[in-house]
């Protein structure tokens, strides 16, 4: 691992760039939300003024309970199963956690090597269907994200913010160390051959379209997906997957679940 294949610094870049379109979305959303909420009064007020018979007002939807803030509590649990160990921002490994038995790719990233032999299955599936995926980025020990998380760190600083807030800041857009998935070896990064930037174009890729419809086939789900953002702690990303085994895949891609969630129920 002392030759990382990968520009760490390109893909802080593409996440700050990412994260700004989200805001930009997120707040196009509250927008039109308010202009709903604004025509739905508007349509209760006629209603009841000319509408004759009065009905009782209708209560508002639940807000579904999926939906929680970073501040709300998450699934903390100690699974007995290797492959739902839970990693995010508010479940962090201890710095005493060991590293199972990895086997290399042939990228030269490194993957626990119980997940190895669905991996391979499904990139050689992919293949046969005529599309080539690439693994950028699997197995990072937490001695690297803390080197990358330090640095960014420094870059904040010396921009002029304090430690405090220059660590507020790279934790945005990096994992602050112990709470990347990466470090366990069951999350790795997979781009299209043909298209190997880190942004929502990727999605839209042939060897990615492949992936989001079969990987759950194989045990794999895509860790991150859209419009969970507020569950994970992390942005939409649509290249990075996580081997959960195949009976939880099935389970979490045909209910439309990410792990927490998933995790909740159980």
């Amino acid at each position: 691992m002392d030759n990382i294949p990968y520009d760490y610094e390109k893909r802080i870049r593409e996440r700050r760039h990412r994260r700004e379109k989200m805001r930009r979305r997120r707040r196009r959303r509250r927008i039109l939300l308010v202009l709903l909420l604004l025509l739905a009064a508007l349509l209760t007020v006629v209603l009841v003024k000319y509408g004759g018979e009065k009905e009782p007002p209708k209560e508002p939807p639940a807000v579904e309970e999926s939906k929680k803030s970073p501040s709300e509590p998450q699934p903390k649990q100690k699974p007995t199963d290797w492959r739902l160990v839970l990693v995010n921002p508010w479940n962090a490994l201890p710095e005493t956690w060991e590293p199972p038995v990895m086997k290399e790719l042939s990228s030269g990233w490194e993957v626990d090597a119980r997940c190895y032999d669905d991996l391979q299955e499904m990139l050689g599936d992919c293949r046969a269907a005529g599309h080539e995926a690439l693994v950028c980025s699997a197995y990072r020990p937490r001695e690297l994200q803390e080197e990358l998380f330090g640095n960014l760190v420094q870059e904040n600083m010396d921009k002029g913010l304090t430690e405090e807030k220059a660590r507020e800041e790279a934790a945005k857009e990096v994992a602050v160390p112990g709470t990347s998935e990466h470090q366990l070896g069951l999350a790795m990064d997979i781009v299209d051959m043909e298209y190997q930037i880190l942004d929502d174009t990727q999605a839209d890729t042939p060897a990615q379209q492949w992936l989001l419809k079969n990987s759950w086939r194989y045990g794999f789900i895509l860790r991150f997906p859209e419009e969970k953002e507020d569950v994970t702690g992390i942005i939409y990303e649509p290249w990075h997957y996580r081997y959960v085994g195949r009976e939880a895949a099935e389970e979490i891609y045909h209910s439309n679940l990410c792990l927490e969630e998933y995790l909740q129920r159980k």
